[in-house]
């Protein structure tokens, strides 16, 4: 009889590859892999512990699977990730009920892990963070027509507020003939969307090759036949070079879309982040994206409240959200991180002005993309299809300017059945909130 094993991925999608690997080392090893923890014999949980929400849904799913391990429901808990990496000390203490606690450079060895824990050991160990597996065969866990590559790991930016470089380590770029390799592999699969992800996309190849190397690594993937789209996420603003505009201007695979998270704008308050930008060559490079891709869809992040934010600063960043229209913007409250050098700043910033402030930026987002969402009316729209809607009885799926998980929807009736990936002709005919309402007015094949 084979063992079932669950396993819940937590967190950021570059969390997510490294939890499909965890799935294809279960696979090829025999145990049968489930969805529900009700019905496992182990469960596995790759956590996140970037910010303090994250740490609370993470430690939240340990507490609800310990519960069902103590009903007798499941009989062995492995925790693994980031939060695990970053309480190495204190997690077997908070967490008795947990079978394994690992780090994320032992995530490679996990069948060594469970076959352990199964013999009755109870195993705590973590090794270097730069063990952390770099290449590696997956089990695709999205929709079987888009996936992730991973195309780093860690970061060496060493902003002021984040654990991410004490979590994972400094940055390691993967060799890109096994990237050309991964993402050929996922295009045999079925995968017609690639998402490129790491801490920093700009700053891939810098360690290995001496030069930035994202370009040359985006010009090689559009010449694997059968992908259609490739997106690019987590691009420094003073990585964005002329050549990596050109190459995205250029290449028709390459999605006009780009996540660029800047975090603020006002200069003092970038310098004390360690951010090596500054308001006005944010403003320039925004300029030069859309002269060179005027239909590009920007998309940011920004921080509120960050230690000694006056209301100045806050007003500026108001301001600049006002005048730059970015297509899609998330804002986070800032999270005083132990262990971050921001974290023993002076003037840190009571809860409610943070969150006031985040609150006020995005209402101020809702309506910029209330006005994006207008000027799409009557515009035809090529969009994958993701599903069907059976209350709304009507499909569903995303167009270019929309990334997997953190963007809108977009709905549409059609004539004929549809089937997950395709791409479709979409008619925008009315707007709800966020997302768009359509109609398919004809197929595109997927070259």
């Amino acid at each position: 009889m084979s063992i079932k094993v669950g396993v819940v991925s937590l967190g950021c999608n570059k969390n997510l590859v490294d939890s499909e690997r965890i799935l294809y080392k279960l696979r090829t090893h025999g145990y049968e892999l489930v969805t529900e923890f009700g019905d496992s014999d182990i469960a596995v949980v790759n956590t996140c512990g970037f910010i303090q929400s994250a740490k609370e849904e993470a430690i939240e799913t340990i507490l609800e699977i310990g519960k069902l391990k103590e009903e007798g429901k499941i009989k062995k808990l492995i925790i693994t990730g980031c939060l695990a990496e970053r309480y190495q000390e204190q997690m077997a203490e908070e967490f008795p009920e947990a079978d394994a606690i690992i780090g994320i450079g032992e995530n490679k060895d996990i069948i060594a892990v469970l076959d352990e824990v199964l013999k009755g050991e109870k195993i705590i160990k973590f090794s270097s963070k730069l063990n952390a597996e770099l290449v590696g065969e997956r089990i695709i866990s999205t929709l079987p027509f888009f996936s992730y590559l991973k195309i780093a790991e860690g970061c060496s930016n060493c902003c002021t507020y984040c654990a991410i470089p004490m979590i994972r380590g400094k940055y390691r770029s993967v060799p890109m003939e096994d990237l050309l390799q991964e993402a050929q592999k996922l295009a045999d699969y079925g995968v017609t969307e690639l998402n490129i992800i790491a801490q920093d996309t700009t700053r891939y190849g810098e360690d290995l090759y001496g030069k930035a190397c994202l370009p040359e690594l985006l010009e090689k993937l559009c010449k694997i036949e059968k992908l259609k789209w490739i997106r690019i996420l987590y691009c420094y603003p003073e990585r964005i070079t002329d050549e990596l505009i050109a190459v995205m201007a250029r290449e028709k695979k390459i999605v006009k879309y780009i996540d660029m998270p800047i975090q603020h704008c006002n200069d003092e308050i970038l310098k004390r982040m360690n951010r090596n930008s500054s308001h006005a060559q944010i403003v320039n490079l925004i300029r030069k994206l859309r002269e060179k891709m005027p239909d590009i869809v920007l998309r940011t992040t920004l921080i509120t409240g960050f230690p000694a934010e006056s209301e100045a600063q806050f007003e500026e960043l108001s301001q600049f959200v006002k005048d730059m229209k970015f297509t899609r913007l998330g804002c986070f409250a800032y999270s005083q991180e132990e262990g971050t050098k921001a974290a023993e700043f002076e003037n840190q910033i009571d809860e409610e002005i943070k969150n006031q402030r985040a609150d006020i930026l995005m209402e101020q987002q809702a309506e910029i993309s209330a006005e994006y969402n207008a000027l799409q009316l009557g515009k035809i729209k090529t969009a994958v299809v993701e599903g069907f809607d059976k209350w709304a009885e009507c499909y569903f799926g995303r167009t270019e300017a929309d990334a997997p998980d953190i963007d809108g929807k977009i709905f549409f009736s059609s004539e004929k059945k549809l089937q997950i990936g395709e791409y479709v002709q979409v008619k925008i005919t009315d707007i709800l909130d966020y997302d768009l309402l359509g109609e398919v007015i004809g197929n595109e094949s997927a070259e």
